[in-house]
């Protein structure tokens, strides 16, 4: 699943760093053409962003800073979650940025990141400026570790993150009461010109071990095989944190971002507990609007008659506490 090749960098010399792959060898290349008609069809779309994503009415934010006792997920926004389990604090791709590209932030977060608790733990799930922005970690209070994919590790460390531990697909850890592991997404990455696909990109899955919860937190991904697979070594997974959004035009972005009906047959293979959606209404990242792909999850959760219970849709900043039995 890792795979390394040589390229030339630069006239005088040899590029010799990892490039990692999907499964399958699913690629997320576009041509210069491709992108071409993308924006030529956005140019021609007309949608309605005056309508977003709802704040939560009433945030818990001194009871989550006192808590050391109860699990709960908070949805900040995008793909960052605090997350309480086992006495300990994680955050999930912090990102508090107000801009992507030159694209504004639609929704404000949901909690101020003045208002966290002292986090005890980071994952990243990978190297997109919408999923790790160091300017929103310098202002995280507290001493995490910080989990990364392989091939991170170096740009945290050069800015003074040494606790930081790089995983490959399948690694897991511990950490108190807590075994975190990296599993497979479908995806891509690139930070700069060059570095296109030199880090590795996935999902973390964080499992209380004393009380068997098990959190899901998927990352970025296209719908794959890699579901099953997941389902197979991980036989009894609570709650699944799962992307709906920044799927249109769908013929461009299907191997990278999963539209919410395939959302929804990942939540089947993974024969999951309960549904938390994320990945909508803070970025415009593609045509689709954050309540457009909630829409279409709610029809798609319909049509498959699934039970109402295990849909659990957060506005932004709300808490699920969870019930320890």
């Amino acid at each position: 699943m890792i795979r390394s090749t040589k390229y030339l960098n630069c006239w005088w010399g040899i590029d010799l760093r990892k490039r990692y792959e999907n499964l399958d060898r699913v690629e997320n290349n576009h041509s210069f053409k491709a992108l071409s008609q993308w924006r030529k069809e956005r140019r021609s779309k007309v949608k309605n962003l005056s309508i977003q994503i709802p704040q939560a009415e009433e945030k818990e934010i001194e009871t989550l800073q006192l808590n050391r006792e109860k699990a709960s997920i908070t949805w900040i926004g995008h793909s960052t979650f605090l997350i309480q389990l086992d006495g300990l604090n994680i955050i999930t791709d912090p990102v508090w940025a107000k801009w992507q590209g030159t694209d504004k932030r639609l929704t404000n977060p949901g909690l101020a990141i003045e208002d966290l608790p002292e986090m005890d733990i980071v994952v990243i799930s990978h190297g997109h400026y919408d999923h790790l922005d160091f300017r929103s970690i310098r202002r995280l209070r507290g001493n995490p570790t910080y989990y990364v994919p392989h091939g991170l590790k170096s740009l945290f460390v050069k800015r003074g993150y040494h606790k930081t531990i790089e995983a490959n697909w399948w690694d897991s850890f511990n950490n108190q009461n807590l075994k975190i592991s990296f599993v497979p997404a479908q995806h891509w990455t690139r930070r700069s010109l060059f570095d296109t696909n030199t880090s590795h990109w996935g999902g973390w899955m964080i499992e209380e071990t004393s009380t068997q919860q098990s959190i899901y937190f998927v990352g970025d991904t296209g719908y794959f095989r890699g579901f099953k697979e997941i389902a197979e070594r991980f036989n009894s997974i609570n709650f699944v944190l799962m992307p709906i959004g920044a799927y249109e035009p769908e013929w461009f972005m299907k191997n990278s971002h999963i539209n919410p009906e395939d959302a929804v047959k990942a939540f089947r293979d993974l024969n999951a507990s309960i549904f938390i959606p994320m990945h909508y209404g803070a970025y415009r990242l593609a045509d689709d609007t954050g309540p457009e792909a909630l829409g279409r999850l709610y029809k798609e959760w319909e049509q498959q008659k699934l039970s109402k219970e295990q849909l659990r849709v957060l506005n932004i900043g709300g808490t699920l506490w969870i019930d320890a039995d």
